[in-house]
């Protein structure tokens, strides 16, 4: 798995001021102010990497890119990493080589915001790492942990109670209102329905005055506009007197049998 880690770059300063300090005589912190500042006694490019939870710290030439020194970083705020007591823009390292050696030397940076990006970058980099720790353990612990079975044993049911479908025992479902988005109805008018008033049959003499007596027998030129004209004669020109009935085919019947030569019907008419 270490072999499949890559190495990002988290920072890169182009200009930095190494010195060498003096040995630390007490548990005070470090100050800027005891190394000789106007000297530096290497200047070069710095470069804050990580691959893996590890962050480095390399101090490389500005021209070549030689490597001149590198500290590897587990924590920080730590004894890699150091601030001086003093000033925000100097910081105390611990370099190491392959072979298991170590020394501290300081650096600086002439930009106050130059130094502020370096300790951003470590600061960022290690709360990603606390953040990568806290949730492998808690998955570990996940593991740990006896699972829940929340499968259906053999012959276990459940029963489901869904809202406005409810039954009355013998009795259907009652409807829901309808929204906003679909048709309602009006509900009808107070005092239920209005009676149609009943139609009175019509009376027999009634009848016997609205019948339309055959037409009178005319000579074979007659139009059909006389025909017409014949239908509307009035009742009183028929010889047979129309019996009273209530039976309204009856009295055509009778008007029909009161004249024995009645003319033909034109075909457009039909012949009750």
């Amino acid at each position: 798995a270490a072999e499949l880690e890559y190495e990002s770059v988290l920072c890169v300063k182009p200009d930095v001021n190494v010195y060498r300090i003096p040995p630390r005589t007490s548990n005070r912190g470090y100050r800027a102010s005891d190394w000789k500042l106007d000297h530096p006694d290497w200047t070069g490019r710095l470069r804050v990497t990580s691959k893996g939870k590890t962050a480095y710290i390399k101090l490389e030439d500005k021209v070549s890119g030689e490597l001149f020194a590198q500290a590897p970083i587990d924590q920080y705020p730590g004894i890699a990493v150091e601030t001086v007591a003093d000033s925000s823009r100097y910081f105390v390292i611990r370099i190491q080589d392959g072979t298991g050696r170590s020394a501290f030397i300081g650096i600086g940076f002439t930009d106050r915001g130059d130094a502020f990006d370096f300790n951003v970058s470590l600061q960022d980099h290690f709360k990603w790492v606390k953040q990568e720790t806290e949730i492998s353990k808690e998955s570990q612990e996940a593991d740990t942990r006896p699972k829940l079975d929340l499968g259906f044993k053999e012959g276990q049911t459940i029963k489901l109670n869904i809202g406005n479908m409810t039954t009355k025992k013998g009795g259907a479902a009652k409807p829901r209102a309808s929204g906003s988005g679909g048709l309602s109805l009006l509900p009808p008018p107070p005092g239920g329905k209005i009676a149609v008033p009943p139609i009175p049959p019509p009376s027999s003499t009634a009848i016997a005055n609205h019948v339309t007596p055959p037409p009178v027998q005319k000579s074979s030129n007659a139009s059909g506009a006389d025909i017409l004209l014949d239908l509307d004669a009035p009742a009183s020109a028929s010889k047979a007197p129309v019996p009273a009935t209530t039976d309204l085919w009856g009295d055509f019947s009778t008007a029909s049998s009161a004249v024995p030569n009645q003319a033909p019907q034109q075909s457009n008419w039909v012949q009750f």
